[in-house]
């Protein structure tokens, strides 16, 4: 049996690991055992009725979370010609394309997001093996491929509140809905957001129960189990 720290014990108080509550007593009961000294992340985690290992089966998106997420988003942008100005007015962290990718080669990863044209992704593909296990390597899929005139909008998409999920090897999906220190009604707001878009991306190929189990947790904190018919019931209005 694990051994838990005095914290992590008093946090858990109240937490009925055998029961499931409904989204937004999950929401305060997740905020409320979030006591460590910094801002702890809270996170959504969903595990699914889809199996990764068939392509038809894979669930992947984005996700503008109304309040965002509560960190600041440092965004690299990968282009050439008239779209580096564009980029930089834009707000773009750093704007670059060989040289970038060059820096990147050599250990360089000092960014969230990463966004590009089509033209730069030849040049930038030989960075997959660095940038795609990381979670940073554009993708079309994933609204980070654009073109030069949408280079301002994918960059005010990614310092809002821009979340991207995918299904991982176990078939469970995790992402962040959100900071501790935001109030229960913007958390609630965000959750209700990813949870939509997930279940309007849910794969045809997909038979049965979509979602089988459902959790919050802050990041130092215990899991708190969500009713899943509470959160199938979750729907932006």
């Amino acid at each position: 049996m694990v051994k838990r720290g005095k914290r992590y014990e008093s946090s858990a108080v109240g937490i009925d690991s055998e029961s499931a509550y409904p989204p937004k007593e999950a929401v305060s009961l997740a905020k409320r055992s979030a006591t460590a000294k910094f801002d702890e992340t809270v996170e959504l985690h969903l595990r699914t009725g889809a199996d990764p290992r068939h392509a038809e089966q894979m669930v992947r998106g984005i996700a503008l979370l109304p309040h965002g997420v509560g960190k600041e988003i440092r965004t690299l942008v990968f282009c050439q010609g008239d779209a580096i100005e564009s980029a930089k007015q834009a707000g773009a962290d750093r704007v670059g394309g060989d040289d970038v990718i060059s820096e990147i080669e050599n250990g360089w990863l000092e960014f969230d997001v990463s966004i590009a044209t089509p033209d730069m992704m030849g040049k930038i593909s030989k960075l997959g093996r660095i940038l795609g296990r990381r979670g940073l390597m554009p993708n079309p899929r994933t609204g980070t491929v654009v073109a030069a005139e949408d280079i301002p909008r994918a960059i005010d998409e990614a310092k809002k509140g821009r979340v991207e999920f995918r299904l991982d090897k176990d078939a469970l999906i995790h992402a962040p809905i959100g900071k501790a220190s935001f109030e229960e009604d913007q958390l609630m707001d965000n959750l209700t957001t990813l949870v939509d878009t997930i279940l309007r991306g849910r794969p045809s190929g997909v038979k049965g129960q979509f979602l089988r189990s459902a959790f919050l947790t802050s990041t130092m904190g215990p899991s708190v189990p969500i009713d899943i018919a509470g959160i199938m019931d979750l729907r932006v209005e």
